[in-house]
């Protein structure tokens, strides 16, 4: 006979809880470094989940948004060579085959030989994707203007640029950590 009651959902502790707690194990702990921390880390978590459930309702997964993105950004006429989508995305060359298959099967992109380079395929953004893209941007748009409403200018450039600046030292200290934010400038 099995136990058909609800378990109650674990609760995330509160970052003053997780703080309290670190600091209970961990006496050299600076408060104040790990409540930035988590709450970027907790921040992170949360807004690709939102993004995922945005996407989801364009019938795209999370990776596949990346693919599109990764197609977008390279500019137009938004083409990629399969090897190059894998590094920009860091994947590897099987994970990124499997990926294109199927965003190729469900019309979001095309693979074609490389009229120059019979050898070389090339990966290149449909009608369909760029659609898809788009309106996964104006969702995203929206979220995160409400998601920054309560900041006034100043603040949202001031934080950005202390982000930025955040970004550039994990780089620097971990440069295999991700490699696709070389870009900032």
């Amino acid at each position: 006979m099995s136990d058909t009651t609800e378990q109650p959902e674990l609760q995330e502790p509160s970052l003053d809880e997780q703080i309290a707690a670190y600091q209970r194990e961990f006496r050299d702990l600076d408060p104040q470094v790990e409540q930035i921390v988590s709450a970027l880390g907790r921040l992170n978590r949360r807004m690709n989940v939102a993004y995922g459930r945005q996407v989801a309702t364009l019938g795209i997964s999370n990776a596949e948004w990346e693919v599109l993105k990764t197609l977008v950004l390279s500019g137009t006429p938004y083409r990629l060579g399969p090897g190059e989508l894998a590094k920009r995305l860091g994947l590897t060359p099987a994970a990124m085959t499997h990926r294109i298959d199927r965003m190729a099967g469900e019309g979001l992109v095309t693979r074609d030989r490389d009229e120059n380079n019979r050898v070389r395929v090339i990966v290149e953004l449909t009608d369909e994707g760029r659609t898809k893209w788009l309106e996964a941007m104006r969702m995203a748009t929206t979220f995160e203007e409400d998601l920054l409403q309560d900041l006034s200018g100043d603040e949202r450039r001031a934080l950005g640029e202390i982000l930025i600046r955040l970004l550039r030292r994990v780089e620097h200290e971990q440069p295999d950590a991700g490699g696709r934010l070389t870009d900032l400038g």
